[in-house]
């Protein structure tokens, strides 16, 4: 009989679920644990909740023996901190504007502002030419109409402007077709004012330039310049071949011929055209290019 009351016994609990009357007892222990800290258990929610700090200085014990300030739990919502951005240092600010084409405030309402699309612009009240696109580059804007009606106008800013720049650039619109003589007044007043010409026929264009010239702000000018050989050998070449027909063999048998330049320069037609593979209208136009003069009389 004993081994089988053992068979039909239930098996033991492995998990012990605890019933509401001892979740009650079990939160008022709690509580009373932690009734003299700054921590406050919400039952309801499970979450801890910071308090202000109690002050703990001991008062005068009353006549019952216990302090006379009982212990107050006050409880503190802390909002979460929403990310800000941090505001920008003045050494950032300053990148951040050099960076950026500044567009003087009298060109506000003008319709290139909206053909420059790939560098960022801003207005500016400080600058004096009608864009500036590096700390000594800068940008006067004019376009052919405006011109016919205030002629004076483009030679009043070249002025205002002084010699503050080293990149002075004076770019002008062709919005019309009777150019001509407006075209060659402005270039007239550009070589005056020491301003570098550049003609656009379309917003689109003149757009390009200031995005161009922006981006080409710290550029050297290596691309453009003329390479120039060092050795004398390659300045020859580089000075002969630009008379036409010359090449640079032509170049090799003048120099084994005549020796040095000098020679190549003094000589007549005739001595040119005994060089091999030198004929005579070669020879011609040798002798022309050491000997003609550089200015033609105005009859020519």
């Amino acid at each position: 009989m004993t081994g089988s009351s053992d068979k039909t016994q239930q098996p033991k609990r492995r998990f012990h679920i605890p019933t509401a009357e001892e979740l009650e007892k079990r939160r008022v222990e709690a509580e009373q644990l932690l009734s003299n800290t700054n921590i406050q258990i919400d039952m309801s929610t499970s979450i801890l909740k910071p308090q202000h700090p109690v002050d703990n200085t001991p008062s005068e014990p009353t006549s019952n023996g216990t302090n006379g300030a009982q212990p107050t739990t006050t409880t503190a919502t802390v909002a979460s901190p929403t990310p800000t951005r941090a505001p920008l240092t003045p050494t950032k600010q300053a990148r951040a504007y050099t960076q950026m084409v500044q567009a003087n405030e009298l060109q506000r309402g003008n319709p290139l502002l909206s053909s420059i699309r790939n560098v960022r612009w801003t207005y500016s009240n400080t600058i004096i030419p009608d864009f500036e696109v590096g700390r000594s580059s800068c940008i006067l804007y004019l376009s052919i109409k405006y011109h016919r009606l205030h002629p004076e106008y483009i030679s009043q800013r070249i002025e205002a402007l002084g010699r503050s720049y080293t990149t002075r650039v004076l770019l002008v619109y062709m919005d019309t077709d009777d150019s001509k003589v407006p075209l060659r007044e402005i270039n007239r007043v550009a070589l005056l004012g020491d301003m570098t010409l550049l003609l656009a026929w379309s917003l689109d264009e003149a757009g390009r330039y200031v995005e161009t010239l922006k981006a080409y702000e710290h550029k050297q000018p290596d691309i453009i310049r003329e390479r120039v050989e060092d050795t004398y050998v390659g300045r020859l070449n580089s000075f002969l071949t630009s008379i036409r027909s010359v090449n640079k063999t032509d170049v090799l048998t003048l120099a084994s011929n005549f020796k040095s330049m000098d020679k190549v320069a003094c000589a007549t037609v005739e001595e040119l055209a005994m060089c091999p593979g030198i004929g005579e209208l070669k020879a011609q136009r040798i002798y022309k290019a050491f000997n003609d003069p550089f200015v033609l009389p105005l009859n020519e």
